[in-house]
């Protein structure tokens, strides 16, 4: 198999406030727009790859906050949603997309097996090797803990403006979602969606189904809305603002 990544490339992952004492360890799917050098400019202009297609908006800088604010570990991805989605089984729907958003990636048309198995090689396995182990340290001896993944979202879709500020997706364990949305619904200025604007009830849902799900986690996806959190100030103002809301909930969650 090739290798994929060489000498100036980013890392797979980042790492921040590894030794978190919180009860919580939050992730960052899509939190870089990086292409391998190797896959050049995959085909896109820098302004398309800029765009929620190439990564979540605002996600790394909301979740960064999170966890200084928290006292949470934050374990974020290294590289564009575009060269393999981080929260979609690898080789499968949405793992490396020929078209997102109306916009043709030429360098994911007709991927070989082999080519899919490197990037995920090189981009993707390393990210998820990562979250296992932050959990398998954080729940040595049966400590309970919670896992959250930030996510953000475009503010239209397919000509839909979305009136959500907010929204938590998760899909049949009700206990930290649910404290997360009463939380949240405290606030009379926020519109919360409960599974909006996506569903974490959809098949193609990796990084939960993964790893909270096995081993019995409280668990749940956060959506924020980009235009809110389009730049660094405004994303870092939102995970303060967030905060309160998910300490709550976690604690809720654990009992």
């Amino acid at each position: 198999m090739q290798q994929l990544l060489g000498p100036g490339d980013p890392p797979p992952y980042s790492v921040f406030n590894e030794k978190g004492a919180a009860p919580l360890l939050l992730l960052c799917d899509h939190a870089s727009k990086a292409v391998p050098k190797a896959l050049g400019d995959l085909g896109i202009s820098e302004d398309e790859l800029a765009r929620h297609i190439g990564w979540d908006i605002g996600g790394l800088e909301a979740a960064i906050e999170l966890a200084s604010t928290l006292d949470a570990p934050l374990v974020a991805s290294g590289y564009s949603r575009l060269v393999i989605d981080c929260n979609r089984w690898p080789g499968g729907e949405g793992s490396t997309p020929e078209i997102s958003d109306g916009v043709h990636v030429p360098a994911n048309r007709s991927l070989t097996k082999e080519q899919i198995d490197a990037r995920a090689e090189a981009c993707f396995w390393p990210y998820h090797h990562e979250v296992d182990r932050h959990l398998d340290r954080m729940t040595a001896g049966g400590r309970p803990v919670a896992m959250l993944v930030m996510h953000s979202f475009t503010p239209e879709m397919n000509g839909f403006q979305r009136p959500w500020h907010v929204g938590v997706l998760w899909n049949d364990d009700p206990r930290l979602p649910e404290p997360l949305l009463a939380e949240l619904r405290r606030d009379p200025s926020l519109v919360v969606g409960d599974n909006e604007p996506y569903s974490a009830r959809a098949s193609y849902e990796y990084t939960l189904t993964a790893h909270a799900r096995p081993r019995g986690l409280p668990h749940c996806s956060l959506e924020v809305r980009q235009d809110l959190i389009g730049t660094s100030d405004e994303a870092r103002a939102w995970g303060r603002r967030l905060a309160p809301a998910i300490r709550a909930a976690v604690a809720v969650a654990l009992g």
